[in-house]
């Protein structure tokens, strides 16, 4: 197949959205299929729209890939019959996070002329489907493929699970890009009730997805004087961020929305039970009580008790974590997804 793969910026770009997109295609290549990268740079969502006026639909495809990322840049150039079938990868709407209503009663009109344009979806989670076919019912065919979460293979032993819980002191991981909707503030906020000399948080993700948001962080870090317990690493890959992982005790990502949750899998590789919020998907991969909790967005009182709960009772902190790396033994292998999101592309083709 001569396949088009639409996104903003750069394939290579540390998240879990790119992540995903990154190794579909990889694995579309590996089967023969010429992908071509078709990027447009990132730039303000206003700034988006107006490429309306100048983007185009490629030539000489046999399907177009669409990141549902790039919507506010796409919704004129789906209009219309298309030259071949344009298929949506859709992490999670813009409209679903938390903002004021005003601003997500905007998106969402551009997003639902947009999910209306094109001919069919890959979703990376069931709640992701669910609130698309909300908003425009689900007449248009889909696929639900789970995000490549196996990347690191698998992390530790449960006798090293158990060895390192009974470590000191409680090492708390924070991964994803600096970014509002990740709730870094949220976890600053409940590590102010602990001594600094009995936890550290290390934050590892992008710091310049929001600079503003980024700094607001640090001065709240000193404010609370935590400057010795937390400590910003910037984004991490390979060898670096699997020495994070193999170190942590717990990851705490308390997003104001997540589409899927991948990180909360891979830390489950390295037996990590995750702390995730009841917003989204992340229900779909931690069952409370059991591989981590899921608490309110912003409910910085509730993750406390939570993170004192797993530092202070070690055997049930142990347990948490071979329940983690057990539930991520169940997850299915990104080779099993990435074919069968080829044979719902090639589906597509005979329609």
């Amino acid at each position: 197949m001569k396949i088009g793969h639409v996104i903003y910026g750069s394939l290579n770009t540390l998240s879990g959205g790119y992540l995903y997109d990154r190794k579909l295609v990889e694995y579309l290549r590996a089967q023969g299929d010429t992908v071509e990268i078709i990027s447009i740079p990132w730039r303000s969502y206003a700034a988006h729209l107006t490429d309306n006026l100048t983007f185009r639909l490629p030539p000489d495809l046999d399907i177009l890939i669409q990141d549902e990322l790039n919507h506010p840049s796409l919704v004129v150039a789906n209009s219309g019959k298309h030259p071949y079938p344009a298929i949506s990868i859709v992490h999670h709407l813009r409209c679903s996070e938390l903002r004021l209503k005003w601003q997500n009663d905007l998106y969402r009109i551009v997003e639902k002329k947009y999910l209306k344009s094109v001919d069919g979806f890959i979703f990376n989670s069931q709640t992701t489907k669910k609130i698309v076919s909300e908003l425009i019912g689900d007449a248009k065919p889909s696929f639900v493929a789970y995000p490549p979460t196996d990347r690191f293979g698998t992390g530790v032993s449960e006798q090293e699970i158990k060895e390192r819980a009974n470590r000191e002191p409680f090492r708390i991981l924070f991964l994803g890009n600096v970014i509002e909707r990740k709730g870094l503030h949220t976890l600053i906020n409940a590590l102010s009730s602990f001594q600094t000399s009995t936890c550290t948080l290390d934050v590892v993700g992008s710091l310049n997805s929001d600079p503003k948001y980024v700094q607001a962080m640090q001065r709240q870090v000193s404010s609370l004087g935590l400057q010795s317990s937390v400590i910003f690493h910037g984004a991490l890959d390979n060898d670096p961020l699997k020495q994070m992982l193999r170190q942590a005790h717990v990851l705490i990502v308390p997003s104001s929305y997540e589409g899927f949750g991948i990180v909360y899998l891979e830390g489950m590789a390295f037996g990590l039970p995750a702390i995730g919020t009841t917003a989204g998907a992340a229900s779909e991969i931690i069952a409370d009580g059991e591989t981590g909790y899921l608490i309110a967005p912003d409910d910085s009182k509730m993750l406390a008790e939570r993170i004192s709960l797993l530092a202070n009772d070690r055997s049930l902190l142990a347990k948490m974590s071979i329940n983690a790396a057990r539930r991520y033994s169940q997850q299915p292998k990104w080779e099993q997804t990435a074919s069968q999101i080829r044979e719902f592309l090639i589906k597509q083709l005979r329609k």
